[in-house]
């Protein structure tokens, strides 16, 4: 095996986690590209692949009623992971493509994920026109720029076919785009759009369902984007009745955890809070594929009076992949409502 891919391999093993970050993401940048405070992001160039850097990742979720007035989420992500920096034609290609699709319901989590090599046609993404895909799982513009997309995917027991049209703004999270992950000054390149309306249908074991509902994608990508004491993290995708929306994290770390938050307007206008304005408590462990996951949390930003509780729509939501972890929908109760997205790592 190549001893490379090999050790990628080993990034993705639970035991790694505590020694370098999560999955490997406190290693050093090894001559790959390091997120600039100066660099102003450009698109539609930066919907694209940025294949200096070792990891990158598009990631969709959504909130969904159905017409059977149940509610469901689902998960999209493309990830990138390079050998080396930059690309090459064929399989002289150093880039490393993984997918993972999910569709949770409130008593069931359906999971699926796909490999492939870069150079071979088999994954990729294009920036204009965008396109996201890996074999038949697509995310594919509809319109210029990312402002209107087609989504697919399948698994074993279950597929979905959605359309995403944005109601607002692109968001540059953190100082222009330029995310910061700890103290020791670790960051990523990271942009989101909030506020996508969906339609399509999901196909699962007792049929299809026609959804509606609304969808979040986050676009990040990074060398070194944790610090090697950073076992994990806890993010938040909130989207409030009132319009208001907010994404925040906290990263669980040795040396003490780092929270961050993004205030966005019912307008699209975003406001980065400073690090610690987010406080973020669990309130209830479930037992999830063996180990215990927190399932409900408090979180609160006094500087927006917000204080609410976020539950689990599935407390199983676990994601059995090649790195597990725990991603899905949830509620918001107490001085906002509403539903969001989950995800939490290295439990």
């Amino acid at each position: 095996m190549n001893a490379r891919l090999l050790a990628l391999l080993l990034l993705c093993l639970p035991g790694f986690a505590t020694a370098q970050g999560f999955a490997g993401l406190g290693t050093d940048a090894q001559g790959f590209a390091v997120p600039d405070p100066a660099h102003r992001l450009s698109f539609p160039a930066d919907h694209g692949a940025h294949p200096e850097f070792r990891i990158e990742w598009w990631y969709l979720t959504a909130t969904l009623t159905g017409e059977d007035g149940r509610d469901y989420g689902i998960q999209w992500t493309l990830f990138r992971s390079a050998l080396a920096p930059y690309e090459a034609e064929g399989w002289a290609s150093p880039q490393l493509w993984m997918a993972h699709a999910a569709l949770t319901t409130p008593d069931r989590h359906f999971v699926a994920e796909r490999r492939a090599r870069g150079g071979i046609g088999q994954a990729g993404v294009s920036a204009e026109p965008f396109l996201a895909y890996l074999d038949d799982w697509e995310m594919r513009a509809t319109a210029p720029g990312i402002v209107a997309l087609s989504l697919s995917a399948r698994g074993q027991d279950f597929s979905y076919a959605l359309t995403l049209e944005a109601q607002g703004p692109l968001v540059l999270q953190g100082d222009q785009g330029y995310s910061v992950k700890s103290r020791d000054g670790h960051a990523s390149h990271y942009y989101s759009q909030p506020a996508y309306d969906v339609t399509g249908t999901l196909t699962l074991p007792d049929g299809p369902v026609r959804v509606t509902g609304q969808g979040w994608l986050d676009r990040e990508w990074s060398s070194q984007p944790l610090s090697g004491t950073q076992s994990g993290w806890d993010w938040f995708s909130l989207s409030f009745e009132g319009g208001e929306k907010m994404m925040g994290f906290r990263l669980r770390d040795t040396a003490g955890d780092f929270t961050a938050a993004t205030w966005i307007s019912p307008d699209g206008s975003a406001e980065a809070l400073p690090e610690g304005a987010l406080s973020v408590e669990p309130l209830t462990t479930s037992q999830v594929a063996g180990r215990g996951v927190p399932t409900r949390w408090r979180l609160d930003l006094p500087a927006k009076g917000l204080s609410v509780d976020v539950t689990a729509l599935n407390p199983q939501a676990w994601m059995t992949t090649s790195f597990p972890y725990w991603e899905g929908p949830v509620t918001i109760t107490g001085s906002h409502a509403g539903k969001g997205y989950l995800e939490m790592t290295g439990y």
